[in-house]
């Protein structure tokens, strides 16, 4: 019920304000006033303190909120709520704290002090919550605009990489617009593969799909693609990405896409390696136009015979079968 104070004001009854803290949905602690050490004594502990940390009210009634802590704790918040108590004044602060079943979290105090009328600490009450998964969150976030930053610079790398390269291989201009522009949209492709996923990764399944989209017809009677699911992370999807839009390129102009009879078989799979697990694909074109070995060597054949070579240590092996383009690429692939 609510009573009226000596001033007129309307109060509510003690009952009414330990059920209101009884039903909060922070954990609210009360501790003795004492700093030293032990430390203060925890007197009071509502249910959503017990549902936070594993602990009963009975088993943490009379011992200190340090209890609470361990070594994955940040000393330093624990040093600044310190020196914010002893002076008397409320404390702010995040840390990481332990459940009773030895877990962590990550708990957000408010630790404000309860004066007698004399102005003397008698108490202090300390509002937490749990905010594991909003730091994660943070954490989270944090890398990504690292990873974007890491991504965009790289990017640029490739793309001016890419515009020289093109440059030095083309006959005439409307050869270097046609192929700059088809490898800043694969380009492009992959990376939007990459930021669709979570893991900032993409499969070479789909890598390969969307680069080969266009030329697939249903039943897959032209293009065959075949081998379990790999997930590649953006250090080798970009590279990758790239080979496999130069072999369409070269396909359509010079291969087994440029012909109505010609087909494409992609096959995939991971084996173990000296070093961990290996990514072994293999480009396989039939039945098209009589192969016939490069008079020079163009922007794909640099792409498959340095670049994937010395940016992702990958060994290629290239053969002008007389039934077709066949290329044989192993990749290291990064530990589970």
């Amino acid at each position: 019920m609510l009573q009226a104070d000596e001033m007129g004001s309307v109060r509510p009854d003690l009952e009414v304000l330990f059920a209101a803290v009884e039903a909060s949905g922070e954990a609210i602690l009360i501790t003795s006033a004492d700093l030293a050490e032990p430390g203060p004594r925890i007197e009071y502990a509502n249910p959503a303190f017990t549902r936070m940390t594993g602990y009963t009210a009975r088993e943490v009634l009379g011992c200190t909120p340090r209890m609470l802590q361990g070594p994955e704790t940040e000393r330093a918040v624990v040093a600044n709520m310190r020196t914010a108590l002893m002076a008397g004044e409320p404390f702010q602060g995040e840390a990481v704290n332990y459940r009773k079943d030895g877990t962590t979290y990550v708990v957000e105090w408010l630790i404000t002090p309860i004066r007698d009328i004399n102005g003397c600490i008698v108490h202090w009450v300390s509002v937490q919550r749990d905010i594991s998964e909003r730091r994660a969150m943070e954490d989270r976030q944090t890398l990504l605009v690292r990873e974007l930053h890491h991504r965009v610079k790289n990017t640029l790398a490739t793309v001016q990489a890419v515009l020289n390269a093109t440059l030095r291989s083309s006959t005439g201009l409307t050869e270097f617009r046609q192929a700059f522009t088809g490898r800043i949209g694969s380009l492009a492709k992959t990376h939007v593969l990459i930021t669709e996923d979570q893991a900032q990764a993409a499969t070479f399944e789909r890598i390969v799909r969307t680069e080969l989209e266009a030329y697939s017809e249903p039943g897959g009677r032209r293009v065959t693609l075949q081998g379990p699911a790999v997930l590649l992370p953006s250090e080798l999807a970009v590279p990758i990405g790239m080979a496999l839009h130069e072999l369409t390129t070269n396909a359509l102009r010079h291969g087994a896409l440029g012909d109505p009879t010609g087909r494409l078989e992609v096959t995939w799979s991971v084996e173990p390696g000296p070093n961990g697990r290996v990514l072994h694909w293999c480009w396989n074109e039939h039945d098209g136009p009589p192969v016939a070995l490069p008079t020079r060597e163009g922007f794909g054949s640099q792409l498959l015979n340095r670049v994937l070579t010395s940016q992702i240590q990958a060994e290629v092996s290239i053969a002008y079968d007389p039934d077709g383009l066949r290329v044989q690429v192993a990749v290291p692939l990064p530990p589970l």
